[in-house]
């Protein structure tokens, strides 16, 4: 059972909730009050800022658990699990941009929405997160066998893990190249737009940023409010594929939580700094096709041998500046689409 940091420094705990609600009041309240199209370098600023505050939250796990019992030791392999956790879903969280691009160009939302939509969107990516996250670590630590000898060696086998590692397996072969037909989805008949127009009677032009309006003295849903709810239902998508793979990672759910709500909330910066550029970077999704495939692995053969958390960093990372280096040196030609 590995050390929580929710059981040694609840405070910390707060540190993190209190830094959450305070950037995402300043960004809303303050920083983006009124609807506007995000510049490149008001989205360089905010990727700058997001990053830099999973850095120094990353060595502020360092320095936590350097005063632990655990010393040197612990605080080098928790502050690997947070950046390796990061970076993954950082890396996966790439697939959303190309998937956000497609949903703003089909519904037309003007281009001075964008930041609101993503806001709400990382709003409720906060809650479901959380209940995917600690549901998870809970089931996975009631679901381990007895031990058993297979392949010669005692080992002690989690049945959740080793589905999810073919799962991801299966995942990352499959999304081999990325073509995976988003271009072609109709995205008014996606379960969160079908949920909208349930609860809804949805009107047929937006009305500036209001998620309501008035026709005929009747409160009726603008179409701003179905975009919300398909790029809702398209994270938790994501969500099936990001979160057991940090599951690979590290058993503490605060160091999930964490590593996975900053690469989030830097995602919507990430999107209007990338959304007319995406197109250069072709060959990323071969390289998250081989992250899932790799961390797919790493979960089935971890009852034999635990890859350590830097080597798996090192890994991801490799992957990454290679798939994107590749995209740079070899481009494919293709027009950005934007909404």
């Amino acid at each position: 059972m590995e050390t929580s940091i929710l059981e040694l420094h609840p405070g910390l705990v707060w540190g993190f909730a209190i830094t959450v609600v305070v950037m995402l009041l300043l960004d809303l309240g303050v920083f983006n009050k009124k609807s506007h199209v995000v510049s490149s370098r008001e989205a360089t600023v905010w990727t700058v800022v997001w990053i830099s505050l999973a850095m120094i939250f990353s060595g502020v796990v360092y320095w936590v658990f350097s005063q632990d019992a655990g010393g040197t030791e612990l605080a080098v392999e928790k502050f690997t699990q947070f950046q390796a956790a990061y970076w993954i879903e950082k890396a996966l969280s790439v697939d959303n941009l190309f998937v956000f691009i497609l949903v703003f160009s089909y519904f037309k939302v003007p281009r001075s929405l964008h930041h609101k939509v993503l806001f709400w969107g990382i709003i409720g990516a906060l809650v479901f997160r959380a209940i995917f996250i600690f549901a998870g670590v809970g089931i996975i630590n009631i679901t381990f066998l007895p031990e058993m000898e297979l392949f010669g060696k005692a080992v002690t086998v989690n049945v959740v893990l080793t589905l999810f590692g073919l799962f991801l397996m299966y995942a990352g072969i499959k999304s081999w190249g990325g073509d995976d037909g988003d271009d072609d989805q109709d995205f008014a008949n996606s379960a969160g737009a079908k949920l909208v127009r349930k609860l809804y009677k949805v009107s047929a032009d937006y009305d500036g940023d209001k998620f309501f309006t008035f026709q005929n003295g009747v409160k009726i849903a603008t179409p701003l409010l179905v975009v919300v709810a398909v790029i809702e239902f398209t994270d938790v998508l994501f969500a099936v594929d990001s979160i057991p793979a940090i599951f690979a990672i590290s058993k503490d759910p605060f160091i999930l939580y964490t590593s996975n709500i900053f690469a989030i909330l830097g995602l919507r910066s990430l999107y209007f700094l990338l959304s007319n550029f995406i197109h250069m970077f072709s060959k990323l999704p071969y390289g998250l096709s081989v992250i899932l495939t790799f961390i797919g692995v790493k979960m089935i053969i971890s009852p034999w041998y635990h890859i350590p958390s830097p080597v798996s960093l090192a890994i991801v990372g490799g992957v990454l500046v290679l798939s994107v280096v590749l995209s740079l040196v070899f481009p494919e030609e293709k027009e950005a689409v934007v909404g």
